[in-house]
């Protein structure tokens, strides 16, 4: 992924809510809420299509052609002009069908768009034999095409009914080879395909993976136009750790869950990079986890544990370290916002094996997992899930988290748990207030009982 960003910059607010006080331990754990509003401060409503490369690729069988017969031309005749773009079809292996000749790619105008949406109809696709080697070979290939062009938003679609998954053995490592090189939106058609690569997908690629059962030329459009709302491409997350730190990880929560993969800076031992993309306007929640030793520690004083960077705007984790066997003189603030951020990880997840479950044939482990899905819902209010629960089961009582388990469709279930990995949720509500106790009288920042300077500004405590 190129690192190329559009001037001006967005505007930034960082906070960081965190249970700050914590007992002693050689392997003690930090948890911090991360979050970062983005707004675009006189930044393009779009950005230039010319900034965009997008590998179109169609992984379906000859059976299941009618499933993209008139989508797919339909969303090439709607790509907007001067939009770099190519389109794979299958046959043994992933095959460049548009542009023809030497060409690996094209770029949009309207003879492009109308020869790509005639040259497509007669589009490869998987017949009796042969099939490519699981998903892997689709993101090898989008991965060369993508690496050759210099785009600020390189971005693969991948349109699947899962014809080409058996045997599927490499994913994993071929996501780690293109890791931070281009993102991933899938869309799963027909009913044969596993949703678990598909989530594996879009949680690696950061993207999406939703079933399409109807209207896949207007998705991959709407696909397309949300890249174009995109005002940073690429925006890396530094935690710069003290050393008692000793592992540092950094996921997303939402809008959607990604998987961050952290890369330590040459030179500098104790200061990681998590690459994050596909930047728009509006909130983000990260979970950062900090695995401290407490040995060399004072107790009871304020310690700055990570120093959390976004471009030129910075946000400390502190955190004090408690008398053991003493109680905390408050509950500290953030302690609800975390609290509330592994919960919502929690339901999904529990909603996602539940149905898991349920396609497997066990239903005793699929209400379990739903009512703990349930019972979470009810807490946050969040109806979406209470919805899907109610299409596969009959809620007793959400609150208690009790529910009876219906036969369901095999069929229905794939899609749904795509929505449970990959749904948009919303942003965990502002629950962190004023920390009481000691401040600094110059800047207001927490201070220990035993501190005698400020952390943030040096001056002495009085």
């Amino acid at each position: 992924m190129s690192s190329l960003t559009r001037p001006p910059q967005p505007g930034i607010r960082l906070h960081v809510d965190l249970a700050r006080d914590l007992r002693p331990h050689r392997s003690a754990k930090i948890e911090a809420h991360l979050r970062v509003d983005v707004s675009a401060d006189g930044a393009p409503t779009d950005l230039p299509a010319v900034q965009l490369a997008v590998v179109l690729a169609v992984d379906v069988a000859e059976a299941n052609r009618a499933a993209v017969r008139h989508a797919l031309p339909a969303a090439l005749r709607a790509l907007p002009d001067r939009i770099s773009f190519a389109v794979l079809g299958g046959g043994p292996e992933p095959v460049r069908c548009y542009p023809r000749g030497g060409e690996e790619w094209a770029v949009a105008d309207q003879d492009e768009r109308r020869r790509a949406a005639f040259v497509t109809g007669s589009l490869p696709l998987h017949r009796d034999g042969p099939r490519p080697a699981g998903y892997a070979a689709w993101v090898a290939r989008a991965h060369a095409l993508l690496a050759g062009r210099p785009a600020s938003v390189r971005h693969l679609v991948l349109i699947t009914d899962g014809s080409s998954a058996a045997g599927e053995s490499r994913l994993e490592e071929q996501l780690d080879e293109c890791a931070g090189e281009f993102t991933c939106d899938v869309f799963a058609v027909g009913t044969d395909w596993s949703p678990d690569p598909l989530l594996a997908l879009a949680e690696r690629l950061h993207g999406t993976a939703e079933f399409v059962d109807d209207g896949l030329g207007r998705a991959i459009t709407d696909a397309i136009g949300r890249l174009r709302r995109v005002h940073t491409p690429r925006l890396p997350i530094d935690v710069t750790v003290r050393p008692c730190v000793r592992q540092v990880s950094l996921s997303e929560k939402a809008p959607r869950p990604h998987r961050l993969g952290g890369l330590p800076q040459p030179g500098r031992p104790h200061r990681w990079s998590f690459p994050t993309y596909q930047w728009e306007q509006g909130r983000r929640d990260y979970l950062l986890t900090l695995v401290a030793d407490s040995g060399a520690d004072p107790l009871e004083t304020e310690l700055l544990f990570a120093l959390v960077s976004i471009g030129d705007f910075h946000a400390a984790v502190t955190a004090r370290w408690h008398l053991p066997g003493q109680s905390p003189p408050h509950v500290p603030a953030g302690a609800d916002s975390v609290r509330e951020l592994n919960a919502t990880a929690r339901m999904r997840g529990a909603l996602r094996r539940g149905l898991a479950a349920l396609r497997d044939h066990r239903p005793s482990t699929a209400e379990d997992c739903l009512g703990q899905a349930a019972r979470l819902a009810a807490r946050f209010g969040t109806d979406w899930v209470l919805d899907e629960i109610r299409a596969v089961a009959d809620i007793e009582d959400a609150s208690a988290g009790r529910v009876r388990a219906r036969a369901v469709d095999a069929g229905t279930l794939g899609p749904m748990i795509l929505r449970a990995g990959s749904r948009p949720g919303a942003p965990l509500p502002d629950t962190a207030g004023a920390r009481p106790g000691p401040h600094c009288g110059a800047c207001g920042t927490p201070a220990g009982s035993e501190a005698r300077y400020c952390i943030a500004c040096g001056r002495a405590l009085r």
